[in-house]
């Protein structure tokens, strides 16, 4: 029966108006009402959020329902995985998959596969980034922290606009829906790390009401219809740093074009992860005395 509901949902789905209601979305979670005091704390209790790791933790510190949707965290909550060779989570959350992929499919869930070709806008210059490589995939819910970092040092090189759907990234959608992450709206930001390239990537979804970046603030609500690129050059980023915010929450997924990177041996997919927890290296070797992930 739950497999049935699965798939009448993601049926559905299909046929929600996806971005009238994200803008509906958008428009109320920044009103500046007494209201949104009431709805946060509902909001806390619900997902049992830990508002101690907040550097604000009273709900009436926060204008909109927005601001503290997008609440930044006290220095030292989340530390990063040290090591120059060590790839952190970019973000809060669980891990959704991490494997290998060629021949431009990646793996999505038991069954279902995404085009890591059009998840990247399609075509570029970036080796062979489209084509094979590695990527592990990061679901963030409602109750988590929705800022992204770096997953690694890296220099911008471009960022892509990929205008799409707005379906749900829930767990059951992925299970239902046939190249998700790749048709829905997305952001591309295109690294150069001492490995090769990476890609990170914020896929929207339903309610995702919009996405911003730090090297250039928001950039959804979407500009149209067509892929937006835009190339930049001499913005380094340390890993760890904030390189974008999800305003509702949604999936991050890193992809490295060199297969000379290795995930953690006790790297589980369902696992729950926080930002800066060590993912894996891009090295052949790991230190055995590396503790191992919760």
């Amino acid at each position: 029966m739950n497999a049935i509901w699965k798939y009448c949902k993601g049926f559905l789905f299909q046929f929600f108006p996806h971005h009238f209601l994200s803008r509906i979305t958008f428009w109320v979670t920044r009103l500046q009402t007494p209201l949104k005091n009431p709805a946060i704390r509902a909001f806390i209790r619900t997902f049992n959020i830990d508002m101690t790791e907040a550097c604000y933790p009273d709900p009436e510190d926060y204008a909109s329902f927005n601001e503290f949707f997008t609440r930044r965290l006290i220095p030292g909550a989340r530390p990063i995985a040290s090591g120059a060779d060590v790839i952190v989570s970019p973000a809060d959350g669980y891990i959704s998959q991490f494997s290998s992929y060629a021949g431009q499919r990646a793996i999505q869930a038991k069954g279902r596969w995404f085009s890591m070709h059009q998840l990247l806008g399609g075509a570029n210059e970036y080796g062979c980034l489209c084509e094979r490589g590695k990527f592990v995939t990061v679901y963030l819910s409602p109750r988590n922290y929705h800022r992204v970092h770096m997953p690694l040092d890296g220099t911008l090189l471009e960022m892509i606009h990929v205008p799409g759907r707005l379906f749900s990234v829930a767990p059951y959608a992925g299970e239902v829906l046939n190249n998700l992450y790749a048709r829905n709206e997305r952001i591309v930001s295109i690294f150069k790390t001492g490995t090769g390239y990476m890609a990170v990537v914020m896929v929207g979804a339903v309610n995702v009401a919009a996405i911003e970046m730090t090297w250039h603030g928001l950039v959804t609500p979407p500009r149209g219809k067509t892929i937006y690129r835009k190339k930049y050059s001499g913005i380094d980023l340390k890993k760890g740093e904030e390189l974008g915010v999800f305003n509702m929450g949604s999936t991050a997924i890193v992809a490295f074009d060199s297969h000379a990177i290795e995930w953690y041996p006790d790297l589980r997919s369902q696992q729950p992860v926080k930002m800066g927890q060590l993912l894996g290296t891009t090295t052949r070797s790991l230190n055995p005395d590396t503790p191992a992930l919760p």
